[in-house]
């Protein structure tokens, strides 16, 4: 049965989204439940909710503090020297690339300002990488920072790269964008319809593919966050004991990733929270600037929460400030629930599921829920998002029963760009994308993940083809024959590990071939563990190798 939480929560939506309430739902064009009285386009939520919290700090970067306000205005100068010096149009596509700063938020805020379509790179990619996601892409701009300019320039890119000094206060670090502002054009009108977004994803067919989104999309994706943290705070008011502090989130995980760019960007200007940039992860830098700007949110991969628990320095910094603990990009050992609820008293733990391919909506497990079900997932995020369980032909399995998660909302992705094979592939005729992942849903709709059909790996939240990983061993001239797969790793989850077979032996080692992969491959892709055989690898009656085998003898000897 529900538990107290869960009928809590849903005496709160229902007076929320109500005929009264202050989120009105509607429909869109495919009678999917969309937010119809907030912003159906970026620009358009940009531009409400900077004036709704326009004297709130929205970003705080080292020392430097800038507002809602300031953060709108600054995308509006660049929207429009895009526009007029770099003649960018509607549906122009226009890359990112750069670590987390203000430079990045500004930049993606005036790319869609400027109707053009924000493509998010992955800042960790290396020049082969970035080859594929730019010639996959083929974007007209690309702004970057000087050591992401330096790689794409490797990669022999004939777009136009603008390197930003993103380490200067933010007047200065967009003067190479507002240096070729011409005379003032109008911006063009952005409709729900347009497309917004293009984030990349490994999925079992190797190289990253480009997942494209509607502003309609991303927005609503924003939204379904948004409601579920106006509810948690309705929740509070209700029992007498409302926040303390304003709200502030450490942004410790990439923007370029969904889980940066949708739940911890996006929703923080709906909700007026401030974001504290972290420009990269460090446990003991995170533990300081909780204390220092009362962070009262923290979400990150699982490993990022365990290392705040084990650091030796936790005690000597107040951490009251925090209020919730999420992880998401990766399950959570159920061990670390109770660890979390006792290294951080004040703080209630959380898990969110989503993908990119759902803009990162899905499920949510919260508070008390978590502690119940900590293997679980949580339920589908009210009203926007529904899940399935997927069986033969698609049929939809009743409660208890495993087969392929699947999930329907307005906040799923458009297409892959210039794939419509691995599109029509994504989606089932009823509009649910099918996750890959294997579960089932209890009787109070709580998910449940088991297993995954996909051949990836992911490493404390980053996916990792396997093929891809095995196409750039292949391209040793040694190896003969190879097979990656992931293995459990109590940090991060599970890393990437290499079964090598060489019919030329003794040509190649772990550290030269590891050093081989580092030149085509981010260094998280780069198998942990190597293992050279002196015999063939094992087969399957089809002549594919035999992974399963492989992974259950190898897998254990690190358990072991």
């Amino acid at each position: 049965m529900p538990s107290a939480l869960d009928l809590k929560f849903e005496a709160v939506l229902n007076a929320v989204t109500g005929p009264s309430g202050p989120v009105q739902i509607g429909k869109d064009a495919r009678g999917l439940p969309i937010v119809e009285n907030f912003p159906q386009t970026l620009p358009g939520l940009f531009d409400a909710f900077c004036a709704l919290n326009a004297d709130t700090i929205g970003v705080i970067a080292g020392d430097e503090r800038l507002t809602f306000a300031d953060l709108n205005v600054r995308a509006n100068e660049a929207a429009k020297a895009l526009a007029s010096g770099f003649s960018i149009s509607k549906g122009d596509r226009v890359a990112i690339a750069m670590r987390n700063c203000p430079s990045w938020i500004v930049s993606y805020m005036a790319v869609l300002k400027a109707g053009a379509i924000a493509v998010l790179v992955n800042g960790w990619w290396q020049p082969d990488e970035l080859a594929h996601g730019i010639a996959l892409t083929d974007p007209k701009l690309i702004l970057a920072d000087a050591l992401r300019a330096k790689r794409i320039v490797a990669t022999g890119a004939k777009a136009d790269v603008v390197t930003l000094d993103i380490d200067r206060p933010i007047a200065d670090a967009l003067a190479p964008i507002l240096a070729r502002r011409g005379a003032d054009i109008a911006l063009p009108a952005v409709a729900p319809e347009d497309d917004a977004t293009i984030l990349f994803t490994s999925g079992s067919t190797g190289l990253s593919k480009g997942a494209v989104s509607t502003h309609q999309a991303v927005a609503n994706a924003t939204y379904a966050y948004s409601i579920g943290l106006i509810c948690l705070k309705g929740i509070l008011e209700s029992e007498g004991r409302p926040p303390v502090n304003p709200p502030r989130t450490l942004v410790c995980v990439p923007l370029f990733h969904v889980t940066g760019e949708v739940p911890v960007m996006l929703n923080s200007f709906v909700i007026g929270r401030g974001m504290v940039l972290m420009p990269k992860w460090d446990p003991g830098e995170a533990l300081r600037l909780i204390e220092r700007e009362t962070i009262t949110y923290f979400v990150g991969v699982p490993t990022m929460s365990l290392e705040l628990m084990q650091h030796p320095d936790r005690g000597k910094y107040d951490l009251s400030s925090l209020t919730d603990i999420a992880a998401g990009g990766a399950a959570r050992p159920i061990a670390h629930v109770k660890r979390l609820q006792e290294s951080f008293a004040a703080a209630n733990p959380a898990l969110g599921y989503g993908l990119t391919e759902t803009n990162a909506t899905g499920c949510s497990n919260f508070w008390s829920n978590y502690a119940d079900r900590p293997a679980s997932t949580g339920r589908a995020q009210p009203p926007l998002v529904e899940l399935a369980i997927l069986g033969t032909g698609d049929t939809h399995l009743p409660t208890g029963e495993r087969g392929e998660i699947g999930i329907r909302t307005a906040a799923n992705i458009r297409a892959y760009w210039n794939d419509a094979e691995a599109t029509e592939g994504l989606f089932t005729a009823d509009g649910y994308v099918r996750t890959g992942d294997i579960g089932y849903l209890d009787e109070d709709g709580y998910l449940f993940i088991v297993d995954r059909k996909k051949d990836i790996i992911i490493r404390g939240g980053e996916n990792i083809s396997c093929q891809e990983v095995e196409a750039a061993i292949y391209s040793h001239p040694a190896v003969s024959e190879a097979a990656v797969f992931g293995i459990a790793d109590d940090r991060l989850g599970e890393v990437p590990a290499a079964i090598i077979y060489c019919e030329e032996q003794g040509g190649l080692d772990e550290s030269s071939l590891a050093a081989f992969l580092e030149e085509r491959l981010a260094h998280y892709k780069i198998p942990a563990r190597f293992w050279f055989l002196d015999e063939p690898l094992p087969k399957l009656g089809t002549g594919k190798i035999d992974k399963v085998t492989l992974r259950d003898r190898y897998g254990d000897r690190v358990s072991a």
